[in-house]
């Protein structure tokens, strides 16, 4: 490797040849660093975000709707208050009734002298103590079948139901709907009387009687010894009452 020669006169002093003072020469870029890529710097701050703990939303409501929102709770509230006392009075002067044994109190023996006027029979009032409870007692006029009846429902000691039906206007097709078509299965005594006995042979069974001027149906699901206690006191009733007179049918007379 060759160094150039150094001229030097009289008068500039010395030269030093180019290529000397280029690698003399301090480079700027060497004393700096490297500038960063900003690109790069702008990515890496967007992609930093600082954690904070999550924070429930509450929401704002502006004190006129927060007003409005409590006076509509406080309407309602006064007008629930308002219903309870209107009807507590009511609830107060009609108590329901205590324990599962409650029956209403029906007077079969006054609603049955209320209905001998209309009925044209005396109507029976079978007296069988405490053990039957009589649940409703009426008059039927007959509107929808054309027959007036007597009617009794009666609870039984073993809590199952006979219904007695009585009525001086009897016919086969009335006979018929008032046993639900039951079958004619034999006869059984009770007070003294042969009552005919339908049975279907599962829970409903039915005893028609014909006595003293009416037809009386026993009709329910209670069991036959059930019936025949309530049969015989009917017959019993029966006897003690005047027999029933004929109903009247109308007749015309032809003019000469």
């Amino acid at each position: 490797m060759t160094t150039a020669p150094i001229l030097c006169g009289e008068v500039g002093g010395c030269v030093f040849p180019a290529g000397i003072r280029d690698h003399e020469g301090v480079s700027e870029t060497q004393d700096k660093p490297a500038a960063e890529n900003p690109s790069e710097s702008v990515t890496a701050n967007a992609n930093h975000v600082p954690a904070t703990p999550d924070a429930p939303f509450k929401p704002v409501i502006a004190a006129k709707a927060a007003k409005r929102a409590n006076a509509s709770v406080i309407g309602m509230v006064i007008a629930l208050l308002l219903c309870v006392l209107a009807f507590l009075p009511i609830v107060l002067m009609n108590p329901a009734p205590k324990g599962e044994g409650f029956r209403p109190d029906v007077d079969v023996a006054a609603i049955a002298r209320n209905a001998t006027g209309v009925a044209g029979f005396t109507p029976v009032t079978p007296d069988t103590g405490d053990t039957f409870k009589p649940n409703y007692a009426r008059w039927e006029s007959g509107t929808g079948s054309g027959v007036p009846t007597w009617e009794i429902g009666f609870l039984t000691p073993k809590e199952n139901f006979i219904g007695l039906t009585q009525t001086s206007q009897a016919n086969p097709t009335w006979v018929l709907q008032q046993t639900e078509n039951l079958p004619v299965t034999g006869t059984r005594n009770a007070g003294g009387q042969e009552w005919e006995l339908r049975d279907s042979g599962k829970e409903k069974r039915s005893m028609v009687l014909e006595y003293r001027g009416t037809t009386i149906v026993l009709s329910g699901t209670a069991k036959l010894d059930e019936f025949a206690t309530l049969a015989a006191a009917v017959v019993k009733s029966a006897e003690q009452a005047p027999p029933a007179s004929a109903p009247a049918t109308a007749t015309s007379s032809a003019q000469p």
